[in-house]
């Protein structure tokens, strides 16, 4: 839950901001050219928030607020500058296209989980490891909650915990 409003604290702020910088210009200008000087704004900062704040602090505006962590996989690492500009526009493609994906029917997917069919063991690819920080209500297995460019968002607390413990492993 906290992911989902870390986003909308995220959408709403970037907008926020966008409509406070743009207010004095919007008036004057036609609206075609209003949805422009917003627009672009709200393009700039979304980056600025999503990517460069990112990869100074590991999270975003809103994940900042709900105290959640981008981290890469497998290892928890703090994630590249690649990886965050990627997911990024993968979040601008597939934003407004939910609809659409939600209304229309899924294909099966290959190597989907029939109902009947056992889960697979851990360390097989696509699995949840071991001792790797789990996102906030995920299940063992689950692919929803891996990120497009392999990225995972997980609570504070239990980043820290886990880095601690490698920690504390490694020097034994």
């Amino acid at each position: 839950m906290r992911r989902y409003l870390a986003i909308a604290l995220d959408g709403y702020l970037c907008l926020l901001a966008a409509g406070l910088l743009t207010r004095p210009y919007v008036h004057a200008a036609e609206t075609g050219r209003a949805v422009v000087l917003t627009a672009l704004p709200a393009l700039v900062l979304s980056f600025v928030n999503q990517v460069l704040l990112t990869a100074a602090v590991r999270a975003s505006a809103g994940k900042l607020i709900m105290g959640v962590r981008v981290i890469g996989l497998p290892d928890a690492r703090r994630p590249g500058l690649g990886q965050l500009i990627r997911r990024w526009l993968y979040g601008l493609a597939r934003l407004p296209l939910q609809p659409w994906y939600r209304l229309r029917p899924r294909p099966a997917r290959p190597g989907a989980r029939r109902p009947g069919v056992p889960r697979p063991a851990y360390g097989q690819p696509g699995i949840a490891q071991p001792g790797v920080p789990q996102p906030e209500g995920s299940r063992p297995g689950s692919m929803a909650d891996d990120d497009v460019a392999g990225l995972r968002q997980v609570r504070r607390g239990d980043l820290r915990t886990y880095l601690r413990s490698v920690a504390a492993h490694a020097s034994v």
